[in-house]
């Protein structure tokens, strides 16, 4: 009897662990299909990509619109703003070992019309040690990163694959969709904003800026006097005057 209640609460925990998992999977893929109002993801898949499951995975999502074509760099497109290359930890060992991997890097690196990246899938990390040392994976995920400058993804499947690609489509949406917002001091008060706006012009400080508001009332006022007018200004020499004037009428 004792066997049997152990092992019933053995069966009861890995029955628990099986429903989290699951519940985790259910929520990337909930998060990675919950896609801006009315954006469809056109995907350009490689058709070397298709015996991969990721084709597949991405399918299931809504808003996905697969087209399977020859690429000649990467393995997706998505909405040509994001170009990803997607490699089974096998394969990055390889193409690491015949230098594929570095001319594949270094195209990516020159795209200037889309956002590259590269997704690592698998997890079985000892079999890296069957190709190459663990050390020389380890200084080719070091290059990718931070000599080429590409950003790379880990994931344990293809399903976990389609996700992060949908991830990482759907956030450079949003980017390119939103407004720009401005960072860091807000003054507050009429004054305090037209001496912040003048501050912008080169070797005019708070002080300066409360002398030519004094002066001229206003930024419009001093946009529009001449250099003479400001270096009568006190503490406004004539290199500071002639900036002024430059920034707002040119050289």
């Amino acid at each position: 009897m004792k066997y049997t209640r152990e092992t019933d609460v053995m069966k009861t925990g890995a029955s628990d662990d099986r429903q989290k998992s699951t519940q985790r999977n259910n929520a990337m893929k909930t998060g990675a299909s919950d896609a801006p109002p009315q954006f469809v993801r056109r995907i350009v898949v490689d058709h070397r990509e298709r015996p991969s499951g990721v084709p597949a995975a991405l399918a299931a999502h809504p808003n996905v619109k697969l087209t399977i074509h020859h690429l000649s760099l990467g393995d997706y497109r998505v909405n040509d703003t994001l170009i990803v290359e997607r490699k089974t930890l096998t394969d990055f060992a390889q193409s690491v070992r015949d230098g594929r991997l570095f001319a594949q890097a270094s195209r990516l690196a020159r795209v200037k019309s889309a956002r590259p990246c590269v997704i690592l899938e698998g997890t079985r990390i000892n079999h890296w040690s069957a190709a190459l040392p663990r050390s020389a994976i380890q200084g080719a995920i070091i290059s990718v990163i931070l000599v080429f400058g590409i950003p790379l993804l880990r994931s344990s499947c293809p399903e976990e694959t389609a996700d992060l690609i949908l991830f990482a489509a759907d956030q450079l949406q949003r980017r390119a969709t939103k407004l720009p917002q401005r960072y860091g001091y807000y003054p507050k008060g009429l004054t305090r904003q037209q001496s912040y706006l003048l501050q912008a012009i080169p070797e005019i400080g708070p002080a300066k800026a409360e002398l030519l508001l004094t002066s001229f009332g206003s930024p419009a006022g001093v946009a529009s006097a001449s250099i003479e007018a400001l270096q009568m200004t006190k503490g406004i020499g004539p290199s500071a005057a002639t900036k002024i004037y430059q920034v707002f009428h040119g050289p």
